[in-house]
């Protein structure tokens, strides 16, 4: 899959810390704007105990997550819009992507300044939002002067994009961003796409909260937060940076009872990556023998064919047909025997589309 994941926020918030926490990745992590240039890019694993549970069911040798791309963004500053600190160059960097953890410092430590100066994550976040906002009125403001040129040929085509582009300014105009105006109006959708509309793409909150604060779990993040990620319809994730970069220093072993100690039942980076996951709204599937357990990627509404064309492009050629047994049935009747004696494995076509936790054998002749 080519869909990534950005990570955005104001300079020293945290970002590079849990992307390298997240990659191993070594992205410079210094305490001063701008220590991130150009985009830091890593494939990551996506936690999922699900495989696990299939490998042990048919003694696969290996097991094989699916990965989520994640690009470290230089921190943005006050001014963006206007090019202010490189911003025309990182806001290009934000257009890649096809979602966006937002990273806010929640964190105190005098050590490490603020560029604006205090401790505030909701202040953070409307500032660097209002950013982007700007740069979106900017780009739809051009399109609309090109659109309306070619709809006074009377293009009905363009007649109908300057109304959508015109409706996307409006709310821009008034400090709105476009990711619930998108998803309700879902007509606007491909065109917010095409542009690459920054408040249009999907967003979850990242709260980089004081070390001794992770055992509190979602108690843990500032009063603000949860009122504002409610308003804006998103999830909000508490994590510590530094925690989680001394969790990722230690082996496998180590690393359980470290969690243990502090009171986690898993990383908080975990919870990252498949948040980051669930915004790009894609679909696993699992394959699973004696060789390998190994899950998939697709995107939401993909056909057996074109998810079987992931795996090898002659699957989806030659594509005759996907058996899929649900992961719910494939684990109750104990793997691939059981479900067929008990009916719970289908014959499905050309049109069948993939659903979440499909357990899936393509049959195929080239």
């Amino acid at each position: 899959m080519a869909l990534r994941t950005g990570i955005v926020g104001l300079p020293n918030v945290g970002k590079s810390s849990l992307f390298n926490a997240l990659s191993s990745a070594g992205a410079l992590a210094a305490n001063y704007p701008f220590a991130t240039v150009d985009p830091n890019v890593a494939r990551v694993p996506v936690p999922d105990p699900r495989l696990n549970v299939l490998a042990g069911i048919e003694g696969s040798l290996d097991i094989v997550p699916t990965t989520l791309d994640l690009v470290d963004i230089a921190g943005l500053v006050r001014g963006a819009s206007r090019g202010e600190g490189l911003g025309n160059q990182f806001l290009g960097h934000i257009r890649s992507v096809d979602a966006i953890l937002h990273v806010l410092r929640c964190f105190g430590d005098s050590d490490v300044v603020h560029v604006e100066g205090g401790i505030d994550p909701v202040r953070d976040f409307e500032l660097i939002e209002t950013e982007l906002q700007l740069a979106d009125l900017e780009v739809v403001e051009r399109r609309i002067e090109k659109s309306r040129r070619q709809a006074k040929s009377g293009d009905k085509a363009m007649i109908a994009e300057v109304a959508q582009l015109e409706t996307l300014a409006a709310a821009l105009q008034q400090g709105e961003s476009l990711r619930r105006l998108t998803a309700e109006q879902t007509e606007l959708e491909p065109l917010s796409r095409e542009l690459g509309l920054l408040t249009a793409k999907p967003m979850v909150l990242i709260a980089n909260v004081d070390e001794d604060a992770v055992g509190e779990g979602d108690a843990a993040v500032p009063s603000g937060l949860p009122d504002l990620a409610q308003s804006l319809g998103v999830e909000v994730i508490p994590v510590s940076a530094r925690v989680e970069s001394e969790i990722a220093g230690l082996d496998p072993e180590e690393r359980g009872e470290f969690l243990e100690a502090l009171g986690l039942a898993e990383r908080g980076l975990d919870r990252v990556i498949r948040a980051g996951y669930r915004l790009l709204d894609l679909r696993t599937y699992f394959t699973v023998g004696e060789k390998e357990a190994r899950a998939w990627t697709v995107p939401a509404g993909t056909a057996a064919p074109q998810a079987a064309g992931v795996i090898h492009s002659d699957f989806e050629r030659g594509f005759i047909r996907a058996e899929v047994v649900a992961y719910d049935d494939f684990v109750a009747c104990r793997g691939w025997a059981g479900a067929r004696d008990a009916g719970k494995l289908r014959s499905e076509g050309r049109d069948y589309i993939v659903q979440e936790g499909d357990v899936c054998l393509f049959r195929f002749n080239v």
